[in-house]
């Protein structure tokens, strides 16, 4: 389990917690929260159609709070080009 204690403000790491990939320290406004983000199973930014859907659907042009799982994913899974190697899910085959 991470110590939230002895971890710093907003850098992302391999989550600890069962079906999550990143976990932060989000801290914002004197504010502090430990956050778990990203499936597991799935790849992450394999495509730029699979982006751009990502994007759209979770409205990462928004996402301004630090506090929020949704601004961590937006911003360091799914931002940028390229990402996972992983292919799209297998029930998405071919959408992407």
């Amino acid at each position: 389990m991470a110590n939230k204690s002895t971890m710093s403000c907003n850098k992302v790491m391999r989550s600890d917690r069962a079906g999550k990939k990143k976990m932060v320290k989000a801290c914002q406004g004197g504010q502090e929260k430990l956050i778990h983000f990203g499936a597991k199973g799935y790849g992450h930014n394999y495509s730029a159609a699979a982006r751009r859907s990502f994007k759209a659907r979770h409205k990462c042009g928004t996402a301004k709070s630090k506090l929020t799982a949704r601004y961590w994913s937006c911003k360091k899974l799914w931002s940028g080009k390229g990402g996972s190697t992983k292919s799209s899910p297998k029930n998405r085959q071919g959408k992407y």
